[in-house]
């Protein structure tokens, strides 16, 4: 004979439910689970990235703001994904955001890809390599104009190609 559960148990179990649902819906999944123009495995990204590179790229970590060089370069030139080196933010779009991380206004055409992250229980968009899916940062609504974007990016996750 099975007894029924009271209210407090029904409403913890319904609870614990709904906790898991939403963890599981937070989670995300990195975005190289997807299928990109540069594929590499686990053990070939470790070996070509710096153990930081690939926990930003791989990862989706996030570098300790004012860490970057990267953060501070001002010459004209083409910013890289430091995985596969697209070319992903020309110089003239970086801006001093005032937050510790490199920050362009645009992307260069077609470079970047988007998906939403829900790590922090509120929806990001989080930005990442069109072509090796490498965690990059997130996109905000409080940049300069024309586009009022601030790509927040891991200056980790990128390299700079002068000019």
């Amino acid at each position: 004979m099975t007894i029924p559960p009271d209210r407090r148990s029904f409403l913890s179990i319904l609870g614990i439910g709904s906790v898991s649902a939403a963890l599981a819906a937070c989670s995300g999944s990195p975005a190289q689970a997807k299928s990109f123009p540069v594929a590499r495995s686990e053990a070939e990204w470790r070996k070509r990235l710096t153990p930081q590179q690939f926990a930003v790229l791989r990862q989706e970590a996030t570098e300790r703001p004012y860490s970057s060089p990267l953060n501070g370069e001002k010459r004209k030139g083409v910013f890289t994904c430091a995985g596969c080196g697209n070319a992903l933010y020309a110089s003239r779009t970086k801006f001093d955001s005032g937050t510790g991380w490199p920050s362009f206004w645009d992307a260069l055409p077609g470079a970047v890809a988007t998906k939403t992250d829900r790590k922090l229980l509120y929806a990001r968009t989080e930005v990442h390599c069109a072509d090796c899916g490498g965690h990059l940062g997130h996109i905000f609504d409080d940049g300069p104009k024309p586009t009022g974007k601030r790509h927040c990016i891991n200056g980790v996750a990128l390299a700079f190609r002068p000019a």
